[in-house]
């Protein structure tokens, strides 16, 4: 298991592998990005009784803990969920690789009024592994890998540098 491997790393490689490298090498083009933005209301005004944002050795950031065996991420939407998924399933496995056994995550989409609960399946072991491979190779490039243009890039923070 590798340590700098982040969450956000996991989350943007299953959006976009150069919005993962763009983040790796600290270009941030979020700050002022209104779907950023709301989303960061919506994770600061939902769920105010819970203890929110758990972040574990500087590598992970949970939502909150509704258990001990029970992890939270709360999201705007769920347009991209397989990339939410991800990296839930991702922090599940962090934390078991870690001693911490965690038996589910949860996926709150409070817009939505949706819950989806995620589980880390002996199969998904494969996967997150071959990820961690192919998300040092990405961070480790000297240049942004060619990707092309799908239909969630005109929403991307990124889209200027991307594209324009």
């Amino acid at each position: 298991m590798e340590k700098d491997i982040t969450g956000m790393d996991i989350y943007y490689y299953n959006v976009c592998i150069k919005k993962l490298w763009y983040y790796s090498k600290s270009i941030s083009m979020e700050h002022g990005n209104e779907d950023v933005s709301i989303g960061k209301m919506l994770d600061s005004d939902s769920y105010k009784n819970e203890y929110k944002n758990i972040r574990i050795n500087n590598t992970i950031n949970i939502d909150f803990i509704k258990s001990k065996r029970e992890i939270h991420e709360i999201k705007k939407s769920n347009s991209i969920e397989n990339a939410f998924i991800w990296q839930v399933k991702y922090y599940i496995y962090y934390l078991r690789g870690n001693g911490v056994e965690v038996n589910k995550g949860v996926i709150d989409y409070p817009l939505l009024k949706k819950k989806i609960d995620v589980f880390l399946e002996k199969t998904d072991y494969e996967r997150i592994e071959n990820m961690i491979t192919r998300i040092n190779f990405i961070k480790s490039s000297p240049v942004p890998c060619q990707v092309e243009k799908m239909k969630i890039c005109g929403k991307c923070a990124y889209y200027d540098l991307c594209f324009i």
